[in-house]
């Protein structure tokens, strides 16, 4: 009897305890700083911004974008106020493809010299924060970098002179696609401190640009092979890149020779033109500069005469795929 009121009793407090109402567990959302609900706003000698992001370095990389982004606009709106008054009443298309191009490579200018101010995480991989930046410290920065790349080049262009024209024109190539979002940092130096004078990089730049122009120029090619079908492929690649192809005296004038050793073949019905092909690339005065080796199979299912043809179509295929300064080893 005692065995069973006790088996009862734990009976009953089970259906007790399952009966019982729970207790939700409620986590209170942190509270968000009032320094995110209402940023400080930037003046004529501080930038501020907020960013989020799923960790903290990304919120900070969200908050530069979002500066820049307020850059752009400015540099939007003093675009188009110049066209306004050059243009008269109107946008042309050119100027607006200017401003859309602008505003999406400020984006791309690299902050280094920012503030961090208040970094939060507001919940579950959410981060938010906020960042200063000096308008005076970052023009300088930036024109620090400029001046810097241009002093780089100068010393290096010393170098060059000794070298042959493709080397030369290679350097001014190069030194141009190095400072190719220099009008994007000008024009943001420009929105930073008004009264810049960016004349002196601009006249720099464009004495790089006049010598990269003077010497395509002045260079020349020649292109001879044994199997004649191969020359205008290689022809046609050179004069897309504005290369002027003519025999010349000038001490600018390269020769192009292409070696090529064609068998004949057949597997499965199908006629083959296997070419191994080596092209060098000589100097006026005979000095090889380059050289390049291809493997080439020229196919056809009619005749080797065919094949041989499918052999200079493929060769066609790959300067247009890989670019003649590739096929011809130069940089170029």
């Amino acid at each position: 009897m005692r065995k069973f009121f006790y088996f009862l009793m734990s009976v009953i407090l089970l259906l007790t305890g399952c009966g019982a109402s729970k207790q939700m567990v409620v986590v209170a959302p942190k509270a968000t700083p009032a320094w995110y609900t209402n940023p400080p706003l930037s003046n004529e000698r501080e930038l501020y911004a907020i960013g989020d992001g799923k960790e903290k370095q990304e919120a900070i990389s969200n908050a530069l974008t979002q500066l820049l982004s307020t850059l752009s606009v400015s540099i939007s709106s003093k675009y188009s106020a110049k066209s306004v008054v050059r243009e008269g009443t109107y946008h042309s298309s050119s100027d607006a493809t200017y401003i859309n191009e602008t505003q999406s490579e400020v984006k791309k200018i690299r902050v280094t010299n920012y503030e961090l101010l208040q970094a939060k995480k507001l919940g579950f991989k959410h981060y938010a924060v906020l960042v200063k930046v000096d308008k005076e410290k970052f023009f300088d920065s930036l024109k620090k970098d400029l001046t810097q790349q241009f002093a780089l080049i100068a010393a290096e262009e010393k170098n060059i002179k000794a070298k042959n024209a493709l080397q030369q024109l290679s350097f001014y190539k190069h030194s141009l696609a190095h400072l190719s979002d220099m009008q994007n940092r000008l024009a943001v130096m420009s929105v930073l401190k008004p009264d810049f004078d960016e004349h002196p990089f601009l006249k720099k730049y464009e004495y790089l640009k006049k010598r990269y122009n003077v010497l395509l120029h002045s260079i020349s090619f020649w292109v001879d092979a044994k199997y004649k079908a191969f020359i205008p492929v290689i022809a046609k690649g050179l004069t897309q890149e504005q290369f002027i192809v003519a025999k010349t005296r000038s001490k600018n004038h390269f020769s192009v020779y292409i070696y090529a050793n064609i068998e004949r073949a057949e597997a499965y019905g199908i006629m083959l033109a296997r070419a191994n092909i080596t092209i060098k690339t000589k100097d006026a005065v005979g000095n090889e500069i380059a050289t390049n080796s291809i493997n080439l199979t020229g196919r056809s299912s009619q005749s080797y005469a065919i094949a041989k043809q499918d052999l200079v179509k493929r060769l066609n295929r790959l300067v247009e795929r890989e670019g003649i300064a590739k096929v011809l080893n130069l940089d170029i």
